[in-house]
């Protein structure tokens, strides 16, 4: 029998009795009903239309029901998480990365660093041969005594240069005295009569008295040599000075020179990038090492599109990709004034050949409320996705 038919007959042959007793044959047709679908037996033929149009009627309004729960529930979720935000996925970590460099030349002599270490700042990371720096260290302090000792020197030249023009002027003194007694005593010889005195006696006078003068000239050149002595010996005093200066000078470099010796981090932060090796002799200025800071911040490359409603301050929730499950909060400090393209190595030349308008990205500076954890190594380059609320 075929169970997609609605029914199946079956035709049977009865002996009745009719009234005059004789027996005639009747056929009988039974139906038998089709088993429903599940195999419970019922058939969902024997409801009434009236209960299977209600029942349509109410799937359909559940359908409704249950699509304006969704619509609604898009529509709350687009209005409250889409709408009032701007988000990208060209946004990467920033940070400061300190290139570490020797001021002076020499042999390492000791590393005590390795990759990734953490450091804090001011710590010794790397040690230069310092002997040679305390050679020079120690003459330079030699020169500054040697110095010292000049100035000492030139000093007393010029204590005894001073005692020579007190003497001086003490000559000139006497001198002075002689010259007034020999011009008194030829003003007398000359106020007698001339046949009092002899000859020689009055010629005596005048010697002495040219004498006397020229005794007074000599003793007032003697002081001015005497006092120029002075002048030239203090010059002597400063010339010595200023080598002492020197020599100090020199002092200080030579401490600097094995100061830097010891290479020390300026902050605290991590050792990346580290080539130089132990043994190895490294020059000024040459590239050692990196120190990377934990002071991160984002650059988000936003559409130019996107800068709308975007404003300094605004608050920003930030989503590392390497974890995913810490969220960090940020906002926005600064937006470029122009786009990343203007400031490449080759910035475009849209006055020639055939234009094709493409939008544009601009930097947006996004900094970080709080430090983020010690444990997650976190470094500039990093990838993350930044969402800006705008509205």
């Amino acid at each position: 029998m075929n169970a997609n038919r609605n029914t199946s007959h079956e035709t049977t042959a009865t002996d009745t009795l009719d009234a005059s007793g004789s027996r005639t044959a009747t056929e009988t047709s039974t139906t038998s009903p089709r088993p429903h679908a599940n195999g419970d037996g019922k058939n969902p033929s024997n409801l009434s239309p009236d209960k299977t149009t209600a029942k349509k009627h109410g799937r359909k309004i559940l359908a409704a029901g249950a699509a304006l729960v969704v619509a609604a529930a898009a529509g709350v979720y687009y209005f409250r998480c889409v709408l009032p935000y701007e988000s990208t996925d060209n946004a990467f970590i920033e940070g400061n990365v300190i290139p570490m460099a020797s001021q002076v030349p020499g042999r390492v002599a000791e590393l005590l660093v390795k990759d990734n270490q953490a450091v804090k700042s001011g710590e010794v990371i790397l040690k230069i041969d310092p002997r040679d720096y305390e050679t020079s260290l120690a003459q330079a302090r030699a020169d500054v005594a040697a110095a010292r000792s000049q100035v000492n020197q030139a000093q007393a030249q010029v204590n005894a240069s001073q005692a020579k023009v007190a003497q001086a002027q003490a000559s000139v003194l006497a001198a002075e005295a002689e010259n007034q007694r020999a011009a008194d005593d030829l003003k007398r010889y000359q106020s007698v009569d001339s046949t009092a005195i002899s000859k020689s006696a009055f010629d005596a006078a005048q010697s002495q008295a040219r004498a006397a003068s020229a005794n007074l000239e000599a003793a007032r050149s003697q002081v001015k040599a005497a006092i120029a002595d002075v002048t030239l010996c203090e010059a002597g005093v400063e010339t010595a000075s200023a080598a002492v200066q020197q020599s100090e000078a020199r002092v200080r470099q030579a401490e600097l020179n094995l100061s830097y010796t010891q290479v020390t981090a300026p902050e605290d932060g991590h050792v990346t990038r580290r080539v130089v090796e132990m043994g190895a002799y490294i020059q000024p200025g040459q590239s050692l090492m990196a120190i990377v800071p934990r002071r991160y911040w984002v650059i988000a490359n936003f559409k130019e599109t996107q800068l709308t409603r975007m404003r300094v301050g605004q608050p920003v929730e930030v989503v590392v990709d390497a974890y995913p499950d810490h969220k960090f909060k940020g906002h926005v400090e600064s937006i470029q004034s122009g786009a990343g393209a203007r400031f490449s190595l080759f910035p475009p030349e849209n006055a020639t050949g055939n234009y094709i308008k493409v939008v544009q990205r601009v930097p947006v500076k996004i900094v970080l409320d709080d430090a983020p954890e010690s444990e997650l190594a976190l470094g500039p380059g990093m990838s993350v996705d930044p969402k800006v609320r705008v509205k």
